[in-house]
């Protein structure tokens, strides 16, 4: 696929195709030995359409699995971050989020 872009198709809740995304692990959180989640081979990554609707992308290295992607809420894609513990994404996504929490830690 040099040259490509490799892009996930999205469903709804309804399990209608909506969209498509550039695939991407940026949820993955270092296990000691491999960057994952969910478990060996399988890897997470959160995109946001132009709608403003928020992509969770599931990635799999399983032969015969494929990976997908699902519209979820604002408040799911805030939780994903959070458990994957990415600043980056925090900021770029929920910067009042991120400065409210930030602003809870006792000085």
């Amino acid at each position: 696929m040099a040259g490509k872009i490799y892009r996930v198709p999205v469903m709804s809740g309804e399990g209608k195709f909506v969209a498509r995304v550039r695939y991407n692990t940026n949820l993955d959180v270092w296990d000691g030995r491999n960057r994952t989640s969910g478990g060996v081979g399988r890897h997470a990554g959160i995109a946001r359409l132009r709608n403003g609707s928020f992509v969770l992308i599931h990635g799999t290295d399983w032969q015969g699995e494929r990976d997908s992607a699902e519209i979820i809420s604002d408040d799911e894609a805030l939780q994903a971050i959070l458990q994957a513990d990415n600043d980056v994404l925090l900021q770029e996504y929920f910067p009042e989020k991120a400065a409210e929490l930030d602003s809870q830690e006792e000085e």
